[in-house]
């Protein structure tokens, strides 16, 4: 596949993995909007590793770790299709991306904002820039093209076992 048709199903590939990251975060992984017709829910923590990420008066490592996990393949797709930007403004658009989320889920009162969470997604973001020079120093030009196939074979997976998990719950 020439380096267009690379591009063309990186973005198609970051395309599902927006609409899935949207579903996960403010759809909370439900496939209707009844969550919607409940009392809406709105709180802001400001302090960061405190309130929402504490549990039982210690910090829950696992929610952090599944924010930061979640981001990873935003900064890998931002790291493909803006490899000549530098490092800073290939981090912006996953920490503008969740900013936006976080204050999505405050406006609709669908859960919590929180800065924990901003920080961590944010975190996820700059790894999968770090990891994809690291893939790019490894693989050279055939980096873009591991990690198409690789993201393919995992969008299908991942959207497989979703579609599972949603129609087990209806």
């Amino acid at each position: 596949m020439r380096q267009t048709g690379q591009r063309n199903l990186t973005k198609a590939l970051l395309a599902v993995y927006v609409i899935f990251l949207t579903w996960i975060i403010l759809f909370k992984m439900q496939p209707d909007l009844c969550f919607w017709r409940a009392e809406p829910y709105r709180s802001v923590n400001l302090i960061p590793f405190g309130g929402s990420a504490v549990i039982n008066g210690r910090i829950d490592m696992s929610e952090i770790i599944l924010n930061i996990l979640i981001f990873v393949p935003y900064g890998v797709y931002v790291s493909m299709l803006k490899d000549q930007w530098g490092f800073p403004k290939k981090v912006a658009p996953a920490f503008g991306t969740s900013l936006a989320f976080e204050a999505l889920q405050y406006v609709f009162g669908i859960g919590a904002t929180d800065i924990t969470d901003l920080l961590g997604n944010t975190l996820g973001g700059a790894a999968g820039i770090m990891l994809f020079w690291l893939l790019s120093k490894l693989l050279k030009e055939n980096a873009v093209k591991a990690v198409n196939v690789i993201a393919a074979l995992g969008t299908v997976i991942v959207i497989g076992f979703s579609l599972l998990l949603v129609f087990a719950n209806m």
